[in-house]
């Protein structure tokens, strides 16, 4: 049998980890470049070749990741690869996207006779450089059986949820509840600290409790420690997934009030300024905060900070 060739677009904050665990299993690898050369130039030190083009990575692969932003990004990448690609090729859509986009580039590649599989991605930058991501697939048996061997050199848990489509549905969901709480940890910590009780005070309560998780843990990273990079997730994709939520709500004719009101706590923070590249999901506290004028970092309420 045929090793498979392996190409990966979009090797940035999880692309970098996910790509060079696939490369240390031994699998040939094509990357592009984007904007950032350091993970290019990493990948290449170890034996991945660099492609031109979209389409010279196409022609030169059998199975290829997208790791983009969201649908736009994904059906562009796709539309300028179509002319490439062979019949039997797989793409791999590891982004966040729409269902409903996912399925209609489902049917129109199946035309073709390439296959498109989603397979959204939870876990950190950390998880994906140790080749611990959880992975979340919607793909048809025959395709699943034959991708899995790659999902598993970068993923430590793998679910096959169901055709094409299913991965995406269930990232939103994903991301429904962890974004969720973040809207809840900001509102509660910028309250108690109205009240005197402080982020510390909060935390020694919370944290060891059955309230406790991991994106509780990451979150409060930047708010008790000062750590900018406690969770490398921006305020503008969380806005995005959870308007791809309320999207697919809308289509499912299914109420969806808390998720909408989530999504107006993101997207306040965005319209107050954390639209940057490095304004991640934990600081949204500074946003909750600076609107209940309440400064939360590190414990310290505001007056005695500027004290």
């Amino acid at each position: 049998m045929t090793k498979e060739t392996i190409g990966f677009i979009g090797v940035g904050l999880m692309g970098h980890g996910m790509a060079a665990n696939i490369l240390a299993k031994g699998y040939p690898l094509h990357i592009i470049a984007h904007r950032n050369r350091t993970p290019v130039d990493d990948l290449v030190s170890k034996g991945a070749v660099e492609a031109q083009s979209l389409t010279d990575l196409a022609s030169a692969c059998t199975i290829i990741h997208i790791c983009a932003p969201g649908s736009p990004q994904v059906e562009a990448i796709v539309g300028e690869m179509l002319p490439a690609l062979a019949s039997g090729s797989v793409i791999i859509d590891c982004s966040t996207s729409d269902p409903t986009s996912t399925e209609k580039l489902a049917t129109m590649l199946e035309a073709r006779g390439i296959a498109l599989a989603d397979a959204p991605l939870g876990g950190t930058p950390v998880q994906a450089e140790a080749g611990e991501l959880s992975a979340m697939v919607g793909a048809s048996d025959e395709t699943f059986a034959r991708i899995a061997p790659i999902i598993d050199t970068w993923a430590a848990t793998v679910v096959h949820l169901g055709p094409t489509g299913d991965g995406h549905k269930m990232k939103l969901l994903n991301n429904f509840l962890s974004l969720g709480y973040g809207a809840i940890y900001a509102e509660a910590l910028a309250l108690g600290n109205k009240v005197g009780i402080t982020p510390d005070k909060f935390d020694k309560v919370i944290r060891g409790s059955r309230m406790d998780c991991g994106f509780y843990q990451t979150f409060m990273g930047y708010t008790m420690e000062g750590n900018r990079e406690a969770h490398k997730f921006t305020l503008s994709n969380a806005f995005k997934d959870l308007r791809y939520l309320e999207a697919m709500a809308n289509d499912a004719t299914v109420p969806n009030p808390v998720g909408n009101a989530v999504k107006a706590s993101f997207g306040r923070a965005l319209a107050m300024g954390g639209n940057g590249p490095e304004d991640y999901v934990p600081h949204l506290v500074d946003f909750v905060g600076r609107a209940c004028g309440t400064d939360l970092v590190k414990g310290i309420p505001h007056n005695e900070k500027k004290g």
